[in-house]
């Protein structure tokens, strides 16, 4: 019996310590998939405001400046989503320009809202930075 009892320990150690090890083995990914997932949606919110400021630039050609004002606030709920996954993974440097594209936004929306033509050119700065960030991303 006691032989047996010896058996059935090391084999209940053997399974916790397997056990153990797979789970460790399978929580190392985990920081580096959570990562890769904040910056998968970093961009994707990026290139969805890039892309509504430049529908808000062709609104603005075409005067309908209420549609414009339309993308640009979609641009700009997108920027803000950004601007707090950016403060969360710590890049600074990226942060100030997701602001100076939000201001501009704000400046082009307000513009828009005048019907003034020159809500073009501030769009279209927001438009420059959010694509400046955007390659500093793909460089990352």
């Amino acid at each position: 019996m006691d032989a047996m009892m010896k058996l059935a320990l090391g084999i209940a150690a053997g399974l916790a310590i397997a056990l153990l090890g797979g789970w460790l083995w399978g929580r190392s990914g985990r920081p580096d998939m959570a990562t890769a997932l904040q910056t998968s949606d970093l961009r994707n919110e990026l290139l969805g405001a890039r892309a509504a400021t430049l529908d808000a630039r062709v609104a603005i050609y075409n005067v309908n400046f209420g549609e414009a004002s339309k993308h640009l606030e979609d641009a700009r709920g997108l920027l803000h989503r950004a601007d707090e996954r950016l403060k969360s993974l710590g890049r600074n440097d990226e942060v100030g320009q997701i602001q100076t594209a939000l201001a501009s936004i704000d400046e082009a929306q307000r513009m828009a809202g005048k019907l003034d033509q020159g809500s073009n050119s501030r769009a279209g700065e927001a438009a420059k930075a959010v694509a400046d960030v955007l390659d500093a991303e793909a460089k990352r």
